[in-house]
């Protein structure tokens, strides 16, 4: 029996870190979806699956300095390989929790590998552009949602047979561990930094090597782009339908289509994204693209209505879709723990968001919290026309962690 083996080295590549990108889409929607269940067999209440919730969102958002320290010691490979097992054992781990404790340290250190992994694939996405001069992050990003989609449709179809959460981990770590086979044999391999090439220098090497040092105004300027535009992002998958119904007047039929018009124009968007990247280049890229979600949201704010409030969640979709794979990809050129310290603010941006933006509705109303959300837009338009974003090809090399 012949196994299928893609020749071309860059679109081998591209497949294998792409299952990386599915595998934690897949991971996270699993155990997601099954909550009410879990919520079930553990007896608990609305507000102990927040806290399960947040335990998560806290594990990834603290995991910075261990991330850091293993980016260096083992590289992006190494990394993204563990990280894929921990995260499928500590599905098992999840659905054969005894009480509530436990499955929260069991949460707390899934988030912490998922930082691990979120890291680490984005170092390997940014890295085989560099290698091969070819954009494919977006496409990388838009397989995250694919792996999510994957996950909802085996819940559902494990769910007709059993309720077993057990049974249904058992079949979602045995996918995982087909997803982590596949990505090991196209995984970009370790390589040393060749001097002045992207943007380390020699001097910066010498920095690293005794350890963290302050991060440059341009890595906070990629921190503050990724932190507004995960925000934008979280806010629209959780508020988006509470927003058609209660304040747009949609039904309950119609409500719905508020989160699916945000995810379906993002799928589509990062699909077409690179095209976009090529053509025009990343700064334009988000720097439009951003104005255009802050602006078309705003817009659809003063006017009200359901149809408005469709039209501008469309223009966020589209808009903010390309915002995250290309700021990952400016901080991998400024050096790993650039990229670590990005990818830590981007979940920090997801976790802080729908909360906050609650706050502001509970204080005022949803119009105005909805209101935060196209600022925050606006926000990564301004950090994009300051960043410096560096054309794929022009920096002749993109580390993908490890010490060298």
């Amino acid at each position: 029996m012949r196994v299928f083996r893609v020749h071309d080295p860059f679109h081998r590549g591209q497949l294998a870190i792409a299952a990386l990108f599915c595998s934690l889409g897949f991971q996270y929607a699993t155990w997601a979806s099954r909550i009410p269940a879990l919520k079930a067999d553990l007896d608990l209440t609305a507000a102990e699956v927040g806290v399960l919730l947040m335990a998560a969102g806290v594990g990834a958002s603290v995991s910075f300095p261990l991330v850091a320290a293993a980016m260096r010691r083992m590289g992006s490979r190494r990394l993204a390989l563990w990280a894929t097992l921990c995260l499928t054992l500590l599905l098992l781990a999840l659905a054969a929790a005894p009480n509530y404790p436990v499955a929260l340290l069991v949460l707390c250190a899934d988030g912490v590998f998922v930082g691990c992994l979120n890291t680490a694939m984005n170092a390997q996405g940014a890295a085989l552009e560099a290698r091969y001069g070819r954009h494919a992050m977006a496409r990388l990003h838009a397989t995250f949602s694919g792996g999510s989609l994957l996950a909802a449709l085996l819940a559902s179809g494990v769910s007709a047979v059993t309720s077993s959460v057990v049974a249904h981990f058992g079949v979602a770590a045995a996918v995982l561990v087909l997803l982590g086979g596949y990505a090991r044999t196209g995984l970009l391999a370790e390589e040393p930094a060749t001097a002045g090439s992207g943007a380390d220098t020699g001097a910066d090497e010498g920095k690293r090597a005794r350890g963290w040092t302050m991060p440059s105004r341009m890595t906070w300027l990629m921190c503050c782009a990724m932190v507004f535009g995960t925000v934008t992002e979280g806010a629209m998958n959780d508020w988006s339908s509470l927003y058609m119904k209660d304040v747009a007047g949609a039904s309950a039929q119609l409500a719905p289509l508020g989160i699916a018009v945000v995810s379906g124009a993002m799928v589509i968007a990062r699909l077409v994204a690179d095209r976009w990247r090529g053509r025009w280049g990343d700064r334009r890229v988000v720097l439009l693209g951003s104005a255009l979600a802050g602006t078309g949201l705003a817009l659809a704010l003063a006017v009200g209505g359901v149809v408005p409030a469709l039209v501008g969640f469309a223009c966020v979709g589209l808009g903010i879709a390309a915002v995250t794979p290309c700021v990952y990809v400016a901080a991998a050129r400024q050096s790993p723990e650039s990229l670590t310290l990005v990818a830590a603010m981007g979940t920090t941006g997801l976790l802080a968001g729908p909360p906050f933006i609650g706050f502001v509705a509970n204080a005022g109303s949803l119009v105005w919290g909805m209101a935060v959300v196209a600022a925050s837009a606006l926000i990564v338009s301004l950090c994009a026309a300051r960043i410096r974003w560096t054309p794929v090809g022009d920096d002749a090399h993109v580390r993908v962690g490890g010490g060298g």
